[in-house]
């Protein structure tokens, strides 16, 4: 049989699970080719840490080209253009060819979108507006912390609430909470509403136990820089002296271009395959929609990217050597809810349950917090 060679467009979680279980799976023939704009690979569910000390940024990223050792092929470029007939791929005007095609780009952040949240405040899902989270909290003694999602979808559902919990501890440890107020507000109706009334409910009552009021259905329109204010779309007003915001999301230009989106905005896959409407081409991982029987998507989690490489890798792999079993996605999923102190939640369960997802939520305790420090810990080492 002649060698394969099978071309992945991210080095993040879904593009990292898929090279390492391709190259697993097949012979030294085939070409397991990795391709990454920025060359490194960072464990995003640290940056909550980050913002608050706990973590370094080295401590949770690292170098692509630790793969190579494996015979992954890593190449670090742009893609600027990609033809999903063809499974050809422009890279900083070289062209790549390729018999399967998996892409896994995620998902592209548009602060600019919302008129002045970019200069008003700091990102929390950009590794650089991480850290400058974590030096500007030192500055805020007192005043209104507000955390803001600026949009829907937006990937790691927890994450704004982790960041809110995480916050307030912080300024308890330092004996400011008092004199800071910390308020969340969001553009969907009920936190984490995609994983059932329960986990919302769950997630409302951690808020609450912590004096964190939450504000849902609050749509940004644009931000008063000079006046620190955030203008809603239902006409409210909030004012903040320390602004975190999760930005909006879109799929990249390119994917766009490709004719790989559909009207949802994302590229739309087989639930189970993961394959795009091209014969040979996937998606996974934030680019991507899978629609729900309640009527929202599959959230954009690096749990299910994982997940969903694991199947792409395994359906390859037996198209290409005719052994094994072909790959699926089941929609289990689970994910942990730091809370502060050394404590964290969790929630696990089925989001393609009928008629709406099957997640249960469990209480904060310090084992889950300890269960998190140990699945970055292993994730590094398992991967690299």
């Amino acid at each position: 049989m002649s060698g394969k060679t099978i071309l992945i467009l991210g080095g993040g979680v879904g593009g990292l699970v898929t090279a390492n279980e391709l190259r697993k799976r097949l012979g030294k023939e085939h070409r397991v080719v990795l391709l990454d704009q920025d060359g490194r690979h960072i464990f995003w569910p640290s940056l909550v840490w980050l913002q608050v000390e706990l973590r370094k940024p080295d401590q949770f990223i690292r170098d692509l080209k630790l793969l190579e050792k494996k015979g992954i092929e890593v190449v670090r470029g742009q893609v600027t253009a990609l033809d999903p007939h063809l499974k050809v791929v422009q890279v900083d005007g070289k062209e790549l060819e390729s018999d399967y095609l998996v892409v896994s780009l995620g998902a592209q952040l548009a602060p600019e979108r919302i008129p002045g949240l970019a200069e008003a405040g700091y990102n929390l899902y950009s590794l650089d507006g991480a850290v400058a989270i974590r030096d500007a909290r030192k500055k805020l003694e007192a005043g209104r912390l507000v955390v803001l999602t600026a949009g829907m979808p937006y990937k790691c559902p927890a994450a704004p609430y982790e960041a809110a919990m995480l916050l307030d501890y912080d300024l308890r440890k330092r004996k400011l909470r008092e004199r800071v107020e910390v308020a969340v507000y969001a553009w969907e109706p009920a936190p984490m509403g995609v994983a059932g009334p329960e986990v919302s409910a769950g997630v409302r009552q951690l808020l609450e136990e912590r004096n964190i009021p939450y504000y849902p259905q609050h749509q940004v329109k644009h931000v008063d820089v000079t006046r620190r204010t955030l203008h809603f779309g239902n006409e409210a007003q909030a004012r903040f002296d320390l602004l975190v915001y999760i930005p909006p999301h879109v799929a990249p230009a390119v994917v766009r271009q490709a004719g790989l989106t559909g009207d949802s905005g994302w590229v739309p896959v087989d639930r189970h395959t993961m394959e795009t409407r091209f014969p040979g081409v996937y998606a996974i991982g934030d680019i991507i929609s899978i629609p729900l029987t309640m009527g929202m998507p599959l959230p954009k989690a690096g749990v299910f990217a994982h997940r969903e490489g694991e199947a792409v890798a395994k359906t390859i792999a037996r198209q290409i050597t005719g052994q094994g079993e072909v790959g699926a996605f089941d929609g289990y999923g689970e994910c942990f809810i730091e809370v502060g102190g050394g404590r964290a939640a969790f929630g696990r369960g089925n989001f393609y349950a009928q008629p709406r997802p099957a997640v249960k939520l469990f209480k904060p305790g310090r084992h889950w917090h300890a269960a998190k420090v140990l699945l970055e810990k292993d994730w590094l080492r398992r991967w690299f």
